[in-house]
């Protein structure tokens, strides 16, 4: 039996299991309805929930990704240490190959994350 076009297989975490929720405040996630999961529209493929530190936060101002000020116009608050957000996940490979890599939520992390990082490089990131 087919499914209905609106029915799909539910988004995996790079555990394998069920993705969980990242965050509702601040609201985060490419959708911003606060997973991780992504689309052909997501070019960045914001898949990584991290969990924010002042040095990720001053290292991804430097690469010219300022995450930390708020822009009311977008309804945007800024992040401070603490916050989980859904990161591109080629942002995360850049700041673990500079020493400044925040902690993961393995559980909220999609799947597709290990197309660009392995799993026990994860885990040693991992907030849990």
């Amino acid at each position: 039996m087919n499914k209905p076009f609106f029915e799909h297989e539910p988004e995996l975490n790079v555990l394998g299991e069920r993705l969980v929720l990242c965050s509702m405040n601040p609201l985060t996630g490419f959708f911003r309805n606060g997973n991780c999961i992504t689309g052909p529209l997501d070019e960045g493929r914001h898949t990584v929930c991290a969990e924010m530190t002042d040095a990720f936060l001053r290292f991804s101002k430097s690469r010219g990704n300022d995450l930390s000020t708020p822009m009311p116009e977008y309804a945007f608050p800024g992040l401070k240490q603490g916050d989980r957000w859904c990161l591109v996940a080629l942002r995360w490979v850049e700041a673990l190959e500079a020493g400044m890599a925040p902690r993961v939520v393995l559980k909220a992390t999609h799947q597709s994350v290990l197309n660009y990082v392995e799993i026990d490089v994860l885990r040693k990131y991992a907030v849990e």
